[in-house]
């Protein structure tokens, strides 16, 4: 069998295993694209966009773009990927798009700033049959054609189930203690469904949540001041705080920081370098890990196969907020504490080859060896 079409079947089954377990995931995490033999020259010159949405978080400069254009290579060698990122603002995004449209792009994906507002340009580009694939955050449209991401509400049950589960266990906290729960960006439909997750689990816990907050454009900055607030008001009453993900769980480290507070357990998500080594030195609690490779790649393939003219078929769909049904290909995530980050983000080589060494530097040396990171 060529390695093209044995890297296909690694990506699809990746992306099928919706209802696995969540270290079935993890072992799916260091996927690579799949090829289908002998087709990469049908689409020859083909221009695919790929758009993100901003640079206040670390994963799409580092994971998702590199991998995205590598997969696109190794599919259709003569394929060329035009990059835009938004820098966190819809309007923008909306320009870039219309941008790579003119360019003539054959494809766009889209990994939306804003859910609502990208919506008009997947109009646009329908208007000029041109397919579009919503990535990593879907857009309340009924004219995309596919959906590329995780099981985003099990985000936030991971994050709030593994907090929880902390506060009870092993710190033995009272019910009726206190949470601060940083949200995501109001704009982003994620975050919502990461709110919903994180709800089921927290609303029921028995703990009470002091303050809640949606953090704009999902910035750490706005998201240290808010929880700085919040320190102010409640003090000691603060047992632990649930953040969204790991950039503004690193805005709420450098708020307990400032007002010599803390540490409380704090959760993430994407499981950043900062993030990882945050957990290590005991200022954040836990992170999730989510196998940007294989999402990557996935889309990467769709892209190319639509240059083709060929529409896979997706094995699930999720509804728009507008109740329209989306072709969907869905990863699970891993919840990551101190005790697994050497089965999750080093055995899948998140940071690449040299993993370990960017983990591991003098800082948290001794932390990599106590923890078994190495």
């Amino acid at each position: 069998m060529k390695i093209a079409t044995l890297r296909r079947a690694t990506v699809v089954a990746a992306a099928v295993l919706i209802t696995a377990t969540a270290l079935t995931a993890c072992s799916n995490g260091s996927g690579t694209s799949p090829s289908k033999a002998g087709s990469s020259s049908s689409a020859a010159k083909a221009k695919i966009g790929l758009l993100l949405p901003d640079d206040v978080t670390a994963r799409y400069a580092a994971a998702d773009k590199p991998f995205f254009e590598a997969a696109v290579k190794s599919d259709c060698p003569s394929c060329t990927v035009l990059y835009a990122d938004a820098d966190g603002d819809a309007s923008k995004q909306q320009q870039q798009a219309e941008s790579m449209m003119t360019e003539g792009v054959s494809v766009l994906v889209i990994d939306a700033y804003d859910g609502e507002a990208a919506a008009s340009i997947v109009a646009e580009a329908k208007s000029k049959n041109i397919p579009v694939i919503d990535y990593d955050r879907l857009i309340d449209s009924p004219d995309s054609d596919y959906y590329v991401s995780f099981d985003n509400q099990k985000v936030g049950q991971l994050q709030a189930t593994a907090l929880v589960n902390h506060l009870k266990n092993d710190l033995k906290l009272p019910a009726g203690s206190g949470i601060l729960q940083v949200d995501g960006s109001p704009t982003d439909n994620n975050a919502t469904q990461f709110k919903a997750g994180a709800d089921s689990v927290l609303k029921t816990s028995g703990y009470k949540i002091l303050a809640e907050y949606q953090v704009p454009g999902w910035d750490p900055t706005q998201a240290q001041n808010w929880v700085a607030g919040q320190i102010t008001k409640f003090g000691s009453k603060i047992k632990a705080i649930y953040d969204a993900n790991d950039g503004t769980a690193g805005g709420a480290i450098a708020a307990e920081q400032a007002a010599g507070f803390g540490p409380v357990p704090i959760t993430g998500q994407d499981a950043e370098l900062t993030g990882i080594q945050n957990i290590l030195a005991g200022k954040q609690y836990m992170t999730v890990y989510k196998a940007i490779k294989p999402e990557a790649a996935q889309a990467a393939q769709l892209a190319v196969d639509l240059t083709k003219g060929t529409k896979d078929t997706a094995p699930t769909t999720t509804k728009t907020a507008g109740g329209a049904s989306i072709p969907s290909y869905l990863l699970q995530p891993v919840a990551v504490t101190a005790s697994n980050i050497e089965s999750t983000v080093v055995k899948d080589q998140f940071y690449g080859a040299n993993s370990v060494a960017q983990i591991c530097t003098s800082a948290f040396a001794a932390a990599c060896a106590k923890n078994g990171v190495k």
